[in-house]
């Protein structure tokens, strides 16, 4: 079973950026103003920030990084381990964090490596980062996570193109032999239909069908270069695993929910955010979200929703991080900070 728990690093700040010009669900034509206004209200989700060609998941999460290097006033010489956690990497070769540990100017002593995952890809980069951190051989090191989803999806597809944000994020990290993180990880690919862009990777290449749209039911239609979304099976999965992995981390730490200041979730739709919550008996106020004006941000959307606290997250705070979805895959972290500094979400025009 993968749950464990490890020593030795401790978050110390988050950051994120997210394209400057906006999409308004009130103004999506594609579905009548009933059907608009059914969709806020069930998903949560109002405005989203949308990548204009030629943006990266990489340059806003540079833009992050760099705010964050400067605001914790880091030398760049002993950032040490760098992981980024995307499915929308700059190339399909090499890796973004290599091209990004050099966009950053970080010494060549820096490791660095990709992590392909998304709706629970925090947690999973945070549990390899933590791990590195316990050997003691890493001592500041930065966890950038985001996506451009927009890239994946089309206007013609009701089920997902009013649900998915772009966003980077960078999550700064110091050795500390006294902080504590737990994890529990799991997976279950039986289920990997369920969110899939089907064509493009070496099982599927790309071919003469790949971009032939078809209408698959009303109001959504998209080619196989887009991103298919089984909104109920999504839901099943949600409200079925979040739950108890949430429990079996606090039951692994012997912490009750009571001693948790904040519950972060993927920031997947309000109604599977909402029933998760109600399962665990969660006061609305530990649980906050931001996907109203953002979005499903994807592998984001956890350290976005931090950094939206604020002066909120001074003091020493523990947290519960989950993220659950494409893959199937999805993952819990319990962790302890102090005076984590949350800064201002940043708005980029362009890369």
């Amino acid at each position: 079973m993968a749950q464990f728990s490890v020593s030795g690093s401790r978050l110390c700040g988050v950051a994120a950026a997210v394209p400057a010009a906006k999409q308004h669900n009130a103004d999506y034509d594609h579905i009548s103003e009933q059907e608009r206004s059914l969709l806020i209200k069930t998903t949560g989700i109002a405005t989203r920030h949308i990548a204009p060609a030629g943006m990266a998941t990489s340059d806003l999460c540079l833009h992050a990084a760099e705010k964050l290097i400067a605001a914790l006033n880091w030398n760049k010489d002993e950032i040490d381990l760098l992981i980024f956690v995307s499915q929308s990497q700059d190339y399909f070769l090499p890796a973004t964090s290599v091209v990004l540990q050099a966009r950053l100017g970080l010494p060549k002593t820096t490791a660095a490596f990709d992590i392909s995952l998304g709706c629970s890809g925090y947690v999973y980069g945070l549990s390899t980062l933590t791990s590195m951190m316990a050997t003691g051989g890493f001592r500041k090191a930065l966890l950038l996570a985001g996506d451009i989803s927009s890239a994946g999806i089309t206007p013609k597809d009701k089920s997902t193109w009013p649900l998915f944000g772009d966003a980077g994020t960078a999550s700064a990290f110091c050795y500390d032999a006294n902080a504590k993180t737990h994890i529990n990880l799991q997976s279950d690919g039986k289920g990997f239909e369920a969110i899939i862009i089907p064509d493009g990777g070496l099982r599927n290449p790309v071919n003469e069908h790949t971009f032939i749209e078809e209408e698959t039911d009303k109001g959504i239609v998209r080619h196989r270069r887009n991103l298919w979304l089984n909104g109920l099976d999504v839901f099943n999965f949600s409200i079925r695993e979040a739950p108890p992995s949430i429990n079996t981390c606090l039951n692994q730490a012997g912490i009750s929910s009571d001693e948790i200041d904040f519950f972060i979730f993927h920031q997947a739709n309000k109604l599977i955010l909402e029933t998760i919550r109600k399962k665990l008996k969660l006061p609305p106020e530990k649980v906050p979200y931001s996907l109203a004006d953002y979005g499903n941000t994807s592998s984001a959307s956890i350290p976005l929703t931090m950094a939206t606290l604020g002066d909120a997250a001074v003091g020493n705070k523990r947290w519960v991080l989950a993220g659950f979805g494409v893959g199937l895959s999805w993952g819990t972290a319990l962790i302890e900070t102090q005076d984590l500094l949350c800064l201002p979400i940043l708005e980029i025009e362009s890369p």
